[in-house]
């Protein structure tokens, strides 16, 4: 094994330096994701059932009028998409991951519900005053880097009917050493989440404060002494941070809650922040 590339594990990369591979499009890795999102008693991919129905029920407070045109962006396999296809709305879920699509078209199709899914980045969507309403749930907005963000709120500016709302939600800036601390570890596994033959794992986290955003960063060395690194980015905002950067590209009625999920862990409670904006009439 080459111990250059565990040294150089450890480095702290340059802020937004991308990584060697994503994991949304591999089929071993998506597959285990898909895993997740259907497990209800975990926090991971997906929030727990508890955790969704609270979520459902804050967008359907907000957003009253019956039959909206939906888009939800993430959609995962469908458990958001499903909940808002049952209450009336008509529906389109767009994910990178062609396993949670597949899965969600079948689980529709199953229930017999009317939803759309398209398999797509959603950074490229190109949808014109079609939707009423736009989600982006479990901090997927937080992911992106500032220009990718950009492009993401010009796209659902553009999608949004006038009077439409976007709904997403962020990871704030509360308690952030004990949300993101500094962290180096290590495991090994004969097959498991990143691959199905044995491989070590190597786990660091890094926090740049100047701008806003945590690294996780999990590289993979096989037997074969392939390496590669998988490298999250996740920015914290507080409302003062990210008003202005929704405000620029043409929103409204900008509003924050952060009381909306259960208690739980960085992912859930008041860590989390819901933020409402409108596309003006």
């Amino acid at each position: 094994m080459d111990f250059t590339k565990i040294i150089h594990a450890r480095e702290k990369p340059e802020v937004y330096e991308p990584g060697d591979a994503v994991m949304w499009t591999d089929d071993h890795i998506s597959g285990e994701l898909l895993k997740m999102h259907l497990d209800p008693e975990i926090d991971s991919a997906s929030r727990k059932r508890e955790s969704i129905e609270k979520t459902h029920q804050f967008i359907t407070k907000h957003c009253t009028h019956p039959g909206m045109h939906v888009l939800d962006l993430g959609c995962g396999p469908g458990l958001y998409t499903e909940k808002l296809a049952l209450t009336g709305h008509q529906v389109t879920g767009i994910d990178f991951s062609s396993n949670s699509i597949a899965y969600a078209r079948k689980h529709a199709a199953e229930k017999e519900l009317d939803i759309m899914y398209v398999c797509q980045n959603y950074l490229e969507i190109e949808y014109t005053e079609r939707f009423d309403l736009v989600i982006m749930i479990y901090t997927d907005f937080g992911v992106l880097i500032p220009s990718d963000r950009y492009r993401l709120l010009k796209n659902v500016y553009r999608a949004l009917k006038p009077g439409g709302m976007f709904i997403f939600d962020v990871i704030n800036d509360k308690n952030l050493e004990e949300k993101f601390p500094e962290q180096h570890a290590w495991t090994v596994s004969e097959g498991g989440f990143w691959r199905k033959r044995p491989y070590l794992e190597l786990i660091n986290g890094f926090l740049y404060p100047d701008h806003h955003v945590y690294l996780m960063q999990h590289t993979i060395l096989d037997e074969d002494d392939h390496c590669v690194r998988y490298r999250f980015w996740t920015h914290y905002f507080n409302p003062d941070m990210l008003t202005p950067e929704i405000s620029d590209l043409g929103f409204d009625h900008i509003r924050y809650f952060d009381d909306v999920l259960p208690e739980g862990d960085t992912w859930n409670g008041d860590n989390i922040t819901f933020f409402l904006c409108k596309k003006p009439e």
